[in-house]
């Protein structure tokens, strides 16, 4: 029997055998008396053996890797190469100590040591005789300790009943190797050649497919007679098992198909990835049973999650939906369930917060204020549903984390700019291939708290396809009365989202479903003055600037004249996203000028300015002196904020046609036919003469041709640039005006009055005419804004008139 077999027989799991008499000795009697007689010496070098028992007589081969071992094992083997060998009661101890072994032992012969590639030491042992462990003198730096014989009670020779035994043992021995498949018939040769009784006891205790402990108590037992009782009935009951196997594999046989043989290969396949260190199957489904017992979820969510984990059980592990199963259970896992985080109610700190992160603003800052303080009076507030619009650049998507961190809660963004798949909201059922959770339950799970700061950016840039109307989809989503069981496709079970604080933003809001507009709480924010811009500069984009391109304030200093500089001349916009590009481009020069260490001015003049940027480009945004009839100055909304724009008109003779040029869109054409008409109508309270009308044709140009431009703000700018034309009376000075004009002469309110408040000051603009119905909308806007501004509210256009035209002709004016 080769030395790596002999390490793992056990008695009736008899791994292999053959003849090899140096490794199984046949023990005759008088070589088991002159082994009894042997002296046992006084004191023992003790070797702890891990999982294994050794019995006198019998040969083993031990693996030592322990360093304690290794060097027992060397000084015995250049000694007398005698040994005490017992077992460990707990096999995992990687340092036993005396309190750790069995007091019963056996003393060994090493018959031969070997040492491994690995490092380790493979020494073959030979049982002599039992010992127990008297004292331990020493435990460095092995264990060593003081011995006294075992008395073993042997029966008399003239016993019939132990004779019985034995042939029993011997008989039941060789009945076991025949039934067994993994035992060659040639061990049967050993059994009948082994002559000694106690060996032979010994030889099959030692093989038996026994416990440590089991082992150590037969080794224990003193008397022979009983030690070979208790062998014979571990050997029966190890036949009764082996001839059970047998008879079950003998019926179940042939009855085998494709589906047990997969069955079988799955459970070998388990068992590799267990020994590759991977997770079976059934560890995967009770680590997750064990993970959902942390959930805080009620008990429709548990139940369903039993059900499905169920299914999951059943499931062949090799079948496509095995894998979407594993993911659908794995993402309810991961959901936050009830998980919250805790509302930071220091309204003094969220101030802080939402002003140190932007300036302006107040009317956004004033609701997440007013939220916070429900909230802490109630706690139990549903969260509203804000819609921040305004043109871009101005700060609709950072103020989202800052709301985020004056919460205390995290902070997701959902970009939905082009969103046309209605399961990019919902989810896709699990049927089809690939489906996955909509993007609300993704970003949930990536939150992990059920009531984060959720920004969905660009609603208004949702659009639809034969997918589905995703709009549609968000309507339950943001429904305060409906998202407490939001319904994923994917999840197949309602979610709260009634906690979650919605932050939508959008740039105009006609685009946006009326339905879904309607669930909305929406707060316009219009652009920035000239000196709200130079403080975000001032307070923001410069210092963030000068970080990301590696330069500190002692580099450079941009004063606020030269901030103001740059606003008013390079850019043109409501926001500040083009202002951080300018002010980029200067610290980009300065940062060059550091890097190639060339003398440059740290602070900031115009003339570099101009250098850097180049000549200013949109001075044109002033207002003009208007010293040509008929030339007025309108507002106007735009994607980008409010501008202003000018109109001019232009008599030649003719016969009283009307000609328009522009680019003007539907609604503008009809403001200047209206006008005209109400010109003719009217002629003699303006002083006019229809004749006069009828000699000449009308030109109507708004510069700037190759720009669209529509709406209905242009219609009392219209009628006073005609008026100025007819009568040669020059239009005030820095004046502008929007409003749309009945036939009657009624004028009507228009929309966007902040933005277009806004684009008059930063054309230094002085007076503004508008409808008497827009002094609310003016009411509204905050005192610095309009700081300067002398506001005309008018009813009719005859007051538009005598505001707008003074008693003065225009130099060379027509005589008409």
């Amino acid at each position: 029997m080769s030395h790596h077999k002999l390490a793992n027989l056990d008695s009736m799991s008899l791994q292999e055998f053959d003849t090899d008499a140096e490794l199984i000795p046949l023990m005759t009697p008088e070589d088991e008396e002159e082994m009894y007689n042997e002296e046992l010496p006084k004191t023992l070098p003790i070797l702890p053996l891990r999982n294994m028992v050794l019995f006198p007589g019998v040969v083993i081969p031990i693996s030592a890797g322990r360093d304690k071992s290794i060097k027992l094992i060397n000084d015995a083997n250049a000694g007398d190469k005698i040994i005490g060998v017992v077992a460990q009661k707990n096999e995992a101890d990687e340092d036993p100590t005396k309190n750790d072994i069995h007091k019963i032992g056996t003393v060994a012969r090493i018959l031969r040591v070997l040492k491994m590639p690995d490092g380790n030491v493979t020494v073959i042992l030979q049982g002599k005789k039992r010992f127990e462990i008297d004292a331990v003198n020493s435990e460095r730096p092995y264990i060593n300790a003081y011995v006294k014989e075992v008395e073993e009670k042997r029966p008399s020779v003239h016993d019939t009943e132990f004779t019985a035994i034995m042939d029993s043992i011997k008989d039941m021995a060789i009945q076991i190797i025949k039934e067994s498949p993994n035992i060659p018939s040639e061990a049967t040769f050993a059994i009948k050649n082994i002559e000694s009784q106690s060996f032979l006891i010994n030889f099959v205790s030692s093989n038996m497919n026994l416990s440590v402990t089991e082992k150590q108590t037969l080794l224990a037992i003193n008397a022979l007679k009983e030690r070979a009782l208790e062998t014979l009935r571990y050997m029966n009951v190890e036949l009764q098992k082996l001839e059970l196997k047998n008879d079950i594999q003998s019926k179940v046989r042939f009855d085998l198909d494709q589906q047990q043989r997969e069955y079988f290969l799955h459970q070998q396949m388990k068992t590799i990835q267990e020994e590759l260190g991977g997770a079976s199957h059934e560890q995967e489904i009770e680590e997750m049973r064990q993970k959902a017992k942390t959930k805080n979820w009620d008990d429709k969510t548990a139940k369903h999650f039993e059900k499905e984990l169920l299914k999951m059980q059943r499931m062949n592990p090799q079948a496509p939906d095995f894998g979407i199963q594993r993911n659908y259970l794995e993402l309810i896992l991961d959901l936050p369930w009830g998980s919250y985080s805790k509302d930071n109610f220091d309204l003094k700190r969220a101030q802080k917060i939402l002003d140190r992160d932007h300036f302006g603003l107040e009317d956004v800052k004033k609701r997440i204020i007013e939220h916070l303080a429900v909230l802490k009076l109630r706690n139990d507030m549903k969260s509203p549903i804000i819609c921040l619009t305004g043109p871009p650049g101005v700060g609709k998507t950072s103020i989202g984390r800052s709301i985020a961190e004056a919460l205390g809660r995290e902070y997701v963004r959902i970009s939905l700019g082009g969103l046309r798949d209605e399961a990019e909201i919902r989810g896709h059922r699990k049927t089809y291939i690939g489906a996955m959770p909509g993007r609300i339950i993704q970003s949930l799970k990536k939150a992990g708290t059920s009531n984060p700061v959720f920004v969905l950016d660009e609603i208004d840039k949702l659009s639809n396809s034969h997918q589905g109307d995703p709009s549609s989809a968000l309507l339950e989503v943001l429904d305060p009365e409906q998202n407490n069981a939001f319904y994923d496709n994917f999840l197949e079970m309602g979610y709260d989202l009634s906690k979650v604080m919605f932050i939508a933003t959008s740039n105009n809001m006609q685009t946006i479903q009326p339905a879904l507009k309607d669930r909305m709480e929406v707060i316009k924010m219009t652009g920035y003055t000239i000196e709200e811009k130079v403080e975000i500069a001032r307070q923001h984009l410069l210092p963030k600037q000068l970080k990301e391109h590696g330069l500190t304030p002692a580099h450079m200093t941009l004063a606020k004249k030269q901030l103001e500089k740059i606003v008013e001349g390079y850019t043109r916009e409501s926001g500040v996203r083009g202002l951080e590009t300018k002010v980029a481009q200067v610290v980009r020069n300065i940062a060059k000028s550091v890097a190639m260490e060339e003398e440059y001015n740290k602070k900031v003049t115009d003339q570099d300015i101009v250098r850097i940027l180049g000549a200013a480009r949109l001075e044109r945004d002033k207002s003009e002196g208007n010293e040509v009839a008929g030339v007025v100055t309108g507002l106007a909304w735009t994607s980008v904020g409010g501008d202003i724009l000018f109109i001019e008109s232009l008599l030649s003779p003719g016969k009283g046609s009307m000609t328009l040029t522009g680019n003007l869109g539907t609604v503008m054409k009809e403001s200047a036919t209206i006008a005209l008409e109400y010109i003719k109508a009217n002629a003699e309270l303006l002083g006019l003469s229809s004749e006069m009308i009828g000699k000449y044709n009308v030109h109507l140009h708004v510069p700037e041709g190759a720009t669209p431009k529509d709406g209905p703000s242009a219609g009392i700018a219209m009628l006073t640039s005609l008026v100025s034309l007819y009568t040669q009376k020059r239009v005030k000075k820095n004046l502008a005006m929007t409003g749309e004009i009945t036939l009657r002469g009624k004028v009507l309110p228009v929309g966007g009055i902040k933005e277009k408040i806004l684009a008059a000051k930063r054309a230094n603009i002085k007076e503004i005419i508008m409808c008497h119905e827009n002094k609310q909308d003016v009411d509204e806007i905050k005192a610095d804004y309009i700081e300067g501004l002398t506001f005309h509210y008018v009813r009719e256009m005859s007051e538009v008139l005598k505001y707008a035209l003074t008693d003065q002709k225009v130099k060379n004016a027509k005589k008409l």
